[in-house]
């Protein structure tokens, strides 16, 4: 995000979980299966957008996940700020196989660990297959010319593109860090695409200051 023209060679990232959802409050495991904000979703969304705009902060284009979730926290600050949105698939939400909509609490808990080229529930993607899917979305945006960009997105694909940007190696289960993504929560990063060196702006900020204790933030 930015509040001052970009030089030539500076990318300006920000990484924003959508807001609450249907799947959200029911404890699923939302993973690519549908489910649109609820109420509080949508002022979540539109609460944002209006601090940002109080405070005169733009950004040149929203990339968004297509899932209705994310869509729908893009389009409400799209429209506020006036700025155009792009929909791509490449940031749409770990896909879960057979364990998308199950409830969280019905994961049988006997599975304590998997190797990162495990597919999870059956056929959905394993840890590498994400973060090769992170990567290539921050490489599609990347080649975008230098300017300040919204991505609105889901905390599972989020922490892979977190471990691109910072080097981390995906490990089985969830031995590598988590990165905790409240719902409208966002982290913003600089990339100096002459140096090649990013920077670390800020991470986990919200409109609110609600804990995030119990929140699903990963999915």
């Amino acid at each position: 995000m930015r509040d001052t023209p970009t030089s030539s060679d500076i990318f300006y990232l920000t990484l924003l979980r959508h807001g609450e959802s249907e799947g959200n409050i029911s404890g699923l495991l939302q993973g690519q299966s549908d489910y649109p904000l609820t109420s509080k979703g949508v002022e979540q969304a539109k609460a944002l957008s209006l601090l940002w705009k109080a405070s005169g902060t733009t950004f040149d284009m929203v990339l968004s996940s297509p899932l209705i979730r994310a869509s729908q926290t893009a389009q409400i600050i799209a429209d506020s700020l006036h700025i155009p949105i792009e929909f791509d698939p490449v940031w749409k939400e770990r896909d879960f196989g057979h364990l998308q909509g199950t409830a969280l609490q019905d994961i049988d808990p006997k599975i304590d660990f998997y190797h990162p080229y495990q597919h999870i529930g059956g056929s959905g993607e394993s840890q590498l297959e994400l973060y090769i899917r992170a990567g290539q979305a921050l490489q599609k945006l990347l080649h975008m010319p230098p300017g300040a960009y919204l991505v609105v997105s889901h905390g599972g694909i989020l922490n892979k593109v977190i471990y691109v940007i910072m080097g981390i190696t995906p490990q089985g289960h969830y031995n590598s860090p988590i990165f905790h993504f409240g719902n409208t929560g966002y982290a913003q990063f600089r990339y100096n695409s002459t140096s090649r060196r990013w920077a670390v702006l800020s991470f986990n900020n919200q409109n609110n200051n609600s804990s995030l204790k119990g929140q699903d933030y990963w999915k």
